[in-house]
């Protein structure tokens, strides 16, 4: 495997990043900060010393005009890539979210807008090489119009859409495409929040993401007892959903 990975530095990406380097696939990292960057691929140098060194560019999701430029420097330091990860993503309460209209601007731009962007810059490298996989983070927050997570859910509700349009539309063409819908995950996003039932640590959830990829799935909840929440949670009436605060 010679993936690129946006979001590396931090959480579930760094976990994802950390799991792939010791099986031995060739990486490469995108992200907002130089500094991170560096530190996170000597992070995973020292602890693989039989890889190749990891290289990295910066790659920020606020200006796609950075997008090109990254996956081409990519492409170059790894001789082509055949798989793209994306675990970056914004994210706000819902109230902070209603009290500035401008940070949820930026948050559905983000999150769906400059995602799909990014994933079109990928897409199109990966079928140029004859297909490969396409993995991005979405969240369980998108299954539903729910009341905490009003903003940020429907622009997770816009991606999840997007790949699995992508899913029909290329599958045939060497695209393997997988939505990963993780729920509450404990990591520096989701820091001083109370944490649900079912709440996940990131090296759980690369492990189940990365099982995924191998087996070409197409969607993965994470942990994947949250499929079976989401499933009642798809089925209850817009009554209940009104009058419950999930």
């Amino acid at each position: 495997m010679k993936a690129v990975l946006l979001g590396a530095t931090t959480g579930m990406g760094r976990a994802i990043a950390r799991k792939l380097a010791s099986r031995g696939e060739a990486l490469f990292l995108l992200g907002l900060d130089e500094e991170d960057l560096a530190k996170s691929a000597a992070d995973l140098s020292a602890r693989n010393p039989s890889l190749a060194p990891v290289r990295f560019a910066v790659c920020d999701l606020e200006k796609p005009e950075t997008f090109a430029p990254a996956l081409d420097a990519a492409s170059e330091a790894l001789g082509g890539f055949d798989t793209v990860i994306v675990t970056a993503a914004m994210f706000a309460t819902q109230d902070a979210l209603e009290d500035d209209i401008e940070l949820a601007r930026r948050l559905v731009t983000v999150n769906y807008a400059n995602t799909v962007v990014f994933c079109e810059h990928a897409r199109k490298r990966l079928l140029a090489r004859g297909g490969g996989k396409l993995v991005v983070f979405s969240s369980v927050a998108g299954e539903r119009g729910r009341k905490p997570v009003a903003i940020y859910g429907s622009s997770k509700a816009g991606i999840s859409a997007y790949l699995e349009a992508l899913d029909h539309k290329f599958y045939s063409e060497g695209l393997r495409v997988l939505c990963v819908k993780p729920g509450f995950v404990r990591t520096g996003m989701t820091a001083g929040l109370k944490a649900p039932p079912f709440a996940g640590e990131p090296e759980d959830v690369a492990d189940t993401v990365i099982s995924a990829m191998d087996r070409d799935e197409s969607v993965v909840y994470a942990p994947r007892v949250w499929s079976a929440v989401m499933t009642v949670i798809r089925a209850l009436p817009r009554a209940v959903m009104r009058k419950v605060n999930f």
